[in-house]
């Protein structure tokens, strides 16, 4: 049975302010939420209307359809919900590209990007404070479980971006990244939807990058950034596996 104080807390924990105060999160459906618990991620508590998940006996609640409608946040819920415990970031490995995010709002993006980081094998992602929240709902949803496999980070860039050997950007203007001397290592930062990169960000970055229109109009305004991040990771990978 689903009692009033867990619903209260489960429905809490979709403020981010709530998340941080106590360090858990929310994961709904079947095959994320196995990719957190695969990964010993510490689970809090499973509300499951499936038996399988007994085998967690110290955090499984059973539930019914309908307590599971109540407190979900998917139009269609898939037999699970649980809270989990967030783990401590690791330490940033600058031995390799890092991916750094200056202030992107919605959590769609982020939650893309994350699951782009782990296809192409970046290891360290790094979000500006006013970054939306990788524990969001929606990021949870849409990166599918790669959070596990990803260290995300939440830092000031400007310190990352100066100790950084080479600290490229992303702009709609800037040396084609089909043209562009791409190092294995550094850091290569991703601006804001609606604005880009910050102009205190981008004035400490050494090189800036950009994807080159093709179409004969060329008046298309922009590209949606976790469009331009399967790009340029696309790009980066093409030429570490020719060298």
């Amino acid at each position: 049975m689903l009692t009033k104080n867990q619903t209260k807390r489960i429905l809490s924990l979709s403020k981010k302010k709530q998340r941080s105060q106590e360090q858990m999160f929310v994961s709904e459906g079947v095959k994320v939420t196995q990719e957190f618990l695969d990964a010993q991620y510490e689970p809090i508590e499973i509300f499951s209307t499936d038996s399988f998940y007994a085998q967690y006996s110290n955090a499984f609640v059973h539930i019914s359809t309908q307590e599971l409608s109540k407190i979900s946040s998917l139009k269609t819920p898939n037999k699970v919900l649980a809270i989990f415990r967030i783990p401590k970031p690791k330490p940033i490995d600058d031995s390799a590209l890092i991916l750094a995010l200056d202030d992107l709002n919605n959590p769609g993006n982020l939650g893309t990007i994350i699951r782009l980081c782990d296809w192409f094998g970046i290891r360290d992602l790094v979000c500006s404070p006013a970054t939306v929240d990788c524990y969001n709902s929606k990021v949870i949803q849409a990166a599918m479980g790669s959070h596990t496999r990803v260290n995300i980070n939440y830092t000031a860039l400007a310190p990352l971006i100066k100790s950084a050997d080479n600290a490229m950007g992303t702009f709609m203007e800037g040396t084609s990244v089909y043209a562009s001397n791409f190092p294995n290592s550094g850091i290569l930062v991703f601006g804001n939807e609606a604005n880009g990169i910050s102009e205190n960000i981008s004035s400490l970055l050494t090189e800036k990058l950009s994807i080159p229109r093709f179409g004969a109009f060329k008046k298309t305004e922009s590209l949606n950034v976790a469009n331009a991040v399967s790009i340029f990771l696309s790009e980066y990978r093409r030429r570490s596996t020719e060298t």
